[in-house]
This record gives C-alpha cells, structure tokens and sequence, in this order.
C-alpha cells in the first residue's frame, strides 16, 4: 500500500495515548456483573470511540440493564473518578510526542471524551498534553456527532493555524469506529489496537501497527527518529 506524506497528526486518547480503555473495561464489568450480565471484548468493540451517552445507551441495551442512561453514567462516574487518575502512557506515545514536537510538527487531540474526563485522565500527564497544541473533546459544540461519524476530525483539523487539507492530516487511532470516522473525513489512519482486535475488520485502516513503538515517521513523510 502507498503511503502519502502528511503535515498534521491527530490523536485519538483512550487507549491509544494512555491505558483508559482498560480502566473503562474494569468500570463496565462491575456494572454489568452486578445484574448478573458480562460486558465482552465483542461489546467492546462495538462501543469504543463512542459519546458517553451514546455508548451508554448501547450497553444497557445489549446487556438489557434495568438502568436509565443518567442512571448508568451516575454509577460509571463514580467508579471512574477513582480510575482515571491512576491512567498510564501507552508504550511508544511519549517519545512520538516528543519527537514530533521538536520538530515542529502541529500536533491535535481528538478524543470523545468530555473536557471534565479528559481533565481526569491527563491529571499526571499534564507535560505530555501540553505537546498538543490543539485539543476538541466529545463535548465540543461543534462535534455534533460522534464516531464513525467524521465530525470531531473534521473540527480537530480545522483548529490548526494552517487549515490543512484532510489528505495532509494523519490520524492515530485505536478503535473501528475511530478509524471510520478519520477514512469518513478523508484523512490517512495508523491504527493501534487491541491485541484481541481481529484486524480483518478494519481493512480501511491505511496501517496497522501492534504498538505506537513500531510506527516509523517516515512512512508518511514525517522526519525519522534521531539514530
């Protein structure tokens, strides 16, 4: 496949920047075992990159829990402000970051999470989401939907300084519906997921990488790492 240079980079968060996902999935299960229910990798999947109110609702209605969409995110809340703090780096983000950084590459967030989740997560990392200059959350007015849906890139891009095109920007994702949602907004996608994520479903996706610490910037253009 034929990889075209790029000039802006975008990154998902959860589960691509830090361990989140992992930390949703402890939330999720509690919830569900405590009506007897199991949240799967396959529900999972389904969900990831989702608006909170969004994938709350698919969840109660896959798991067919007695619950309201306030109810389940009344009940998430709590479990997660314990959680998120405790969030760590994914392996190969931090020397990315820094490396792109140094060289001046315009750097974006574009994650579903809310302002006040993302507040939470970045809590120990706020040096690392500083190299990002410029962030759109989930609860950003302008993203009207969420993923697969291309909005929160299409926003996310329009917030550099140089109004790139789509086909310049290169976006870092962990989930399916992260990665429809970059191909929807005309956007090249690196995708790093899950071990368990069966990558025959994701054929849009223009690479696929097992860990940030194989992607080499070249690729798309971008300078190499210092020898």
């Amino acid at each position: 496949m034929s990889y075209k240079p790029v000039t802006h980079v975008l990154f998902d968060m959860d589960g691509l920047l830090l361990n989140t996902e992992d930390l949703y999935t402890i939330g999720f299960e509690q919830i569900a075992s405590r009506f007897g229910k199991k949240f799967t990798f396959e529900l999972k999947c389904k969900i990831m990159g989702q608006h909170s109110r969004e994938f709350a609702g698919n969840i109660i209605k896959e798991l067919d829990l007695p619950l309201s969409v306030d109810d389940f995110l009344a009940e998430t809340r709590k479990i997660f402000t314990e959680l998120f703090p405790q969030s760590k780096v994914m392996p190969g983000v931090e020397r990315l970051l820094l490396h792109l950084h140094k060289h001046k590459i315009p750097m974006g967030l574009a994650t579903s999470s809310s302002k006040e989740t993302y507040d939470m997560k970045a809590t120990r990392h706020k040096e690392l989401f500083r190299l990002l200059s410029y962030k759109t959350y989930g609860s950003d007015p302008d993203v009207k939907r969420g993923k697969p849906s291309p909005d929160i890139f299409l926003v996310a891009a329009a917030k550099f300084a140089q109004k790139p095109t789509p086909e310049k920007c290169l976006v870092f994702e962990d989930s399916l519906n992260g990665v429809r949602a970059a191909v929807a907004a005309g956007m090249q996608v690196v995708m790093v997921p899950d071990p368990r994520f069966d990558r025959n479903l994701a054929p849009e996706a223009t690479l696929i990488l097992n860990s940030m610490e194989d992607f080499r910037p070249e690729t798309f253009g971008l300078p190499s790492f210092d020898k």
